[in-house]
C-alpha cells in the first residue's frame, strides 16, 4: 500500500477540504497521514510514497511558515516525490487559476528555493460568517474591489471540484 503525507497550510480550513477530498480521490491503495505544516513537523521522508503540500493565501501571502518548513527541508523536498498547491480566491476567475497565470504561485517560486515539479492552483472558500468582525470587513473591501460577493452572511465555495479531481489523477501517476 503506498503511504502518502498530505501537509498543509489553512487558515479557515478550505485546504484541509481539498486535501480531504484527494484523499477520498486517491482510494483505498492509498494510506494517507494528515499533518499540520504550520507545527513545522518533523517528517520522516523515507516513509512517504508521495507527498502534497496544500497552502492557503491570506491577505496576499502565503504562511511564513510555509517557507520556514521550505528552507528546513529543501533538500528532501527536491530528493523525494513533493507535489504542490495553493488555495486563494483569486482564483475564483478564469485565467487567474493555474500555476502559469496566478499571481500567487509566480509570487511563491520567486521567494521559494524550492521549485515542486506538480503544481496547481485551486479558488479557496470565503466564509464571512465565520470570519472576525476586522477579517470579514478587509475580505468584503477586498471583494468588492476585486468584483466578488460583498455580502457578509453568506458562505460562498469557489473550488472547483473537477479540477481537484483531474490534478489527483495527475498526483497519482507522478
Amino acid at each position: 500500500m503506498e503511504q502518502v503525507l498530505l501537509l498543509h497550510s489553512s487558515t479557515d480550513g478550505q485546504t484541509i477540504k481539498i486535501l480531504d477530498y484527494i484523499k477520498r480521490e486517491l482510494g483505498q491503495d492509498c494510506e494517507c497521514t494528515l499533518q499540520d505544516l504550520n507545527c513545522l513537523p518533523e517528517i520522516e521522508w523515507q516513509k512517504y510514497d508521495r507527498v502534497l503540500i496544500g497552502a492557503a493565501v491570506r491577505y496576499g501571502h502565503l504562511s511564513k511558515k510555509l517557507y520556514q518548513f521550505i528552507e528546513k527541508n529543501l533538500q528532501a523536498l527536491e530528493q523525494y516525490k513533493v507535489a504542490f498547491f495553493c488555495v486563494n480566491l483569486t482564483a475564483r476567475k478564469e485565467g487567474k487559476n493555474t500555476p502559469e497565470t496566478s499571481a500567487y504561485m509566480k509570487k511563491f517560486l520567486l521567494k521559494s528555493p524550492w521549485c515542486p515539479s506538480l503544481q496547481a492552483v485551486f479558488a479557496g472558500a470565503l466564509r464571512y460568517p465565520r470570519y472576525n468582525l476586522f477579517d470579514r470587513t478587509m475580505i468584503q473591501l477586498i471583494m468588492r474591489i476585486t468584483g466578488g460577493e460583498t455580502d457578509t452572511s453568506k458562505e460562498v465555495e469557489y473550488t472547483d471540484w473537477a479540477a481537484v479531481s483531474r490534478f489527483t489523477t495527475t498526483f497519482k501517476q507522478f
